[in-house]
């Protein structure tokens, strides 16, 4: 299915050059004697580029049709990333660490994940908004210490570092949001 440069929104999943974009953002524009413009900043969800894209008036974009299928992260293994399906717990496939590129330290095992398909081929994988990670490393919080704004660097469970509250210690689980990386708050 074709679109016109009006019916393209935020979330809609089109194709170009063969590839699959999902627009980010878009803003409606009308430029002098009626013609009108759709700027848009759209990812490719294969390789996760944000470029920014402008369609004309008469202008389409073909519209991409993307499978989705629950899965469940099973374990990780020299950068082979292994899942199950969650309707068939046998059925596992495994995944290179290009395709899952940033979403790797989010991922401890049972965790549900949504695999996009296009084509047939798994292009991409997305995890909760928000999951729960336990604290590997800490170092101690000096009171004293404000020259970052009240904040240190830990280490989670799957490796990942993020910037937390000076009150956060080993062993604590924290709640993570996917989308911005930051942490949320202490469970």
């Amino acid at each position: 299915m074709f679109l016109s440069h009006t019916e393209i929104k935020k979330g809609t999943i089109i194709i170009l050059n063969g590839d699959p974009y999902e627009v980010l953002t878009h803003s409606h524009s009308y430029k002098g004697r009626g013609s009108s413009v759709m700027q848009t900043r759209i990812k490719n969800l294969k390789n996760g580029s944000v470029i920014p894209k402008t369609f004309h008036t008469k202008e389409k974009a073909e519209e991409a049709e993307i499978e989705k299928e629950d899965a469940v992260f099973v374990y990780s293994h020299r950068n082979q990333y292994v899942f199950a399906k969650k309707d068939n717990p046998k059925k596992r496939f495994t995944l290179e660490e290009d395709i899952i590129s940033n979403k790797k330290g989010y991922l401890k095992q049972n965790t549900a994940v949504t695999m996009l398909i296009f084509n047939d081929q798994i292009i991409s994988i997305s995890v909760p908004v928000k999951v729960s990670l336990i604290v590997k490393e800490s170092p101690p919080g000096i009171k004293g210490d404000r020259s970052q704004g009240g904040t240190k660097t830990v280490t989670l469970e799957t490796g990942l570092q993020i910037e937390v509250p000076l009150f956060i210690k080993e062993k604590d689980t924290i709640e993570i949001n996917t989308e911005t990386g930051e942490y949320v708050r202490r469970i």
